[in-house]
């Protein structure tokens, strides 16, 4: 890759122009008849030809060879990544936890790493999502994955990653997220043993909630969003091409780098996001608002109002409100809720959630804060306080998750969750 790898674009969802060669961009026609430097030009879709124009996502690619340049395909194994809820296996509609997976000892890229933890909806319908833990500890060399599923929601929680994509290079550690649209190759390098969490959104693709009457400002800016800039490898190299379709993967060899795109414009790109610059918003009289406020990206569904899914953080925040239960209420929700924790402690379970460990709340199963919690929150002094060195997140989703064989027989699967609640007593004085 040339220098500019490192350099960063601006901005979600809007327009980017981008050279690694000064010229190599057409001026005023996106497929002139030769293309500047004797590249090819290569259009990037993400949604119909004709979806609306302030809805519409795409990329002119130019490039030195076009992505059509590659053999054919053959399965590749992969026994644990899922997709979909058919991959699901029957589970009771019990709250579940798990503590932190081990990274394993032998050499695991991202692709092999890849654990697939709850599935839900239909990839061919294009509803729905999965939550994948990644294990890795080597780095994809000549090896480029492609997803034709979905798009991927990357969130390290261990270790920094070096993403190498058609579009440019993007360098995300724990605390920053990065979103990689369908269909887009990349490949993944670990700075030593790495793991994090990853939602494929089979549906709409992932964009900024509305802000309604918090106004124009607030929760996350489109400006902090960072896409690469136009960066090509050399040598051109052989590779192997894995490309994930239809719940399957699958194989090929192509003679060149699929990372030679020398130029791009366009509005669909993958980028980078910082969750330090997100503008939390909380209560300043009384009560704890819904954690919708903390919605980052979201992926609407055909009933307004109800995510196929939503990507919420819990960051460092105020917590100030009068005569006011500051962790998060008791509740049961139609919307089903997937938890990770990237460091620090959870408010709402401060001992039993762990840096790396995964929750689930199916719909309407009931959850909130463990009996140490309530007790710590019941008699603290209501001052200004501080939330500080803690990330957490959650993918919410409108459709109940399928947990995976996996997942239910590891052994980091805590069957004794139900029992932080134990200790809530009846306190009912007449």
């Amino acid at each position: 890759m040339n220098d500019n790898a490192r350099r960063h674009q601006s901005g979600f969802g809007n327009e980017f122009a981008s050279e690694a060669v000064p010229g190599a961009l057409p001026v005023g026609r996106n497929s002139p008849q030769q293309v500047p430097h004797g590249l090819y030009a290569e259009l990037f879709s993400g949604t119909a030809f004709t979806a609306p124009r302030h809805a519409n996502l795409r990329s002119w690619l130019y490039r030195r060879q076009p992505s059509v340049v590659v053999g054919g395909f053959e399965p590749f194994a992969q026994p644990f990544l899922k997709t979909g809820a058919r991959d699901g296996v029957a589970a009771p509609p019990n709250p579940m936890r798990w503590q932190p997976i081990e990274i394993p000892g032998t050499p695991t890229d991202f692709v092999e790493g890849l654990r697939t933890v709850v599935v839900n909806g239909d990839a061919d319908a294009q509803t729905g999502m999965a939550a994948h833990l990644y294990l890795a500890n080597r780095s994809m060399t000549d090896r480029a994955f492609v997803n034709a599923d979905g798009e991927l929601l990357l969130v390290p929680q261990q270790g920094k990653l070096t993403l190498t994509t058609e579009l440019g290079v993007l360098d995300v550690a724990p605390g920053e997220v990065a979103l990689l649209p369908r269909g887009m190759a990349f490949k993944v390098a670990v700075d030593g043993p790495s793991r994090g969490y990853v939602c494929e959104n089979y549906g709409a693709p992932f964009r900024l909630p509305e802000l309604g009457p918090i106004g124009s400002n607030g929760l996350a800016n489109p400006r902090d969003f960072l896409a690469p800039v136009a960066a090509f490898e050399e040598p051109l190299g052989n590779y192997e091409i894995v490309r994930k379709f239809g719940g399957a993967l699958w194989q090929g060899r192509s003679p060149t780098t699929p990372f030679n795109v020398v130029a791009w414009h366009g509005n669909l790109a993958p980028v980078k996001y910082d969750t330090a610059h997100f503008m939390t918003i909380g209560s300043i009289s009384f009560d704890h608002p819904d954690p919708s406020i903390f919605t980052v990206l979201t992926s609407p569904s055909d009933t307004p109002g109800t995510a196929n899914v939503d990507f919420v953080i819990f960051p460092p925040r105020w917590m100030v409100a009068e005569d006011t239960f500051r962790p998060p209420w008791y509740h049961r929700n139609v919307m089903s809720e997937f938890m990770g924790l990237v460091h620090g402690q959870y408010d709402a379970k401060p001992e039993g959630f762990k840096p790396g460990g995964m929750s689930m709340h199916n719909c309407m199963v009931p959850h909130g804060p463990d009996t140490d919690a309530f007790d710590k929150a019941t008699s603290a002094e209501l001052a200004p306080h501080k939330l500080d060195h803690t990330l957490a997140f959650m993918f919410e989703s409108r459709w109940r998750f399928h947990p995976t064989e996996f997942a239910l027989r590891d052994s980091a699967f805590d069957e004794t969750y139900a029992q932080c609640w134990a200790g809530l007593k009846d306190r009912f004085i007449p």
